[in-house]
């Protein structure tokens, strides 16, 4: 289910949808994002979610292109404890397929406070599968 389609005047744009089967969230970039783009996606997440409290995110960066963040501060200090509240556990995040990597590749400064597992991988299907093991896993 669709919950937001943001699109900039160049084409690029950042979905974000509800997976009923799946019952998770999922924030997909495309084209190139800038930093006010990514900021303006990541706090659209956030308004968002809201009402759909549910602890997984897949994150999928593939068919993005240009800097994404340059921001771990931020990510950590503002939107990683707002995620937090909403009840986010588990971050599956696909890098960008044009360079293999992005700012979550680097470890940030300081420890996650809170329970949150973030995992980093190349393929979609990939990162699927593991939030699925992770929903497996809090089932038992």
């Amino acid at each position: 289910m669709l919950i937001s389609n943001l699109v900039d005047s160049d084409g690029s744009r950042c979905t974000l949808t509800f997976e009923e089967d799946n019952q998770w969230l999922r924030a997909t970039w495309r084209g190139f994002i800038d930093q006010t783009e990514a900021m303006r996606g990541a706090t659209n997440y956030l308004e968002k979610a809201v009402g759909y409290s549910f602890p997984y995110l897949l994150n999928d960066n593939v068919d993005l292109h240009g800097p994404w963040f340059d921001s771990v501060e931020w990510l950590q200090n503002v939107w990683l404890p707002r995620a937090l509240q909403l009840g986010l556990r588990h971050i599956a995040h696909v890098v960008q397929k044009d360079t293999g990597t992005d700012i979550l590749s680097v470890t940030f400064p300081q420890p996650v406070d809170g329970d949150l597992e973030l995992q980093l991988f190349h393929d979609v299907a990939e990162a699927e599968e593991w939030l699925r093991s992770c929903q497996a896993r809090a089932n038992n």
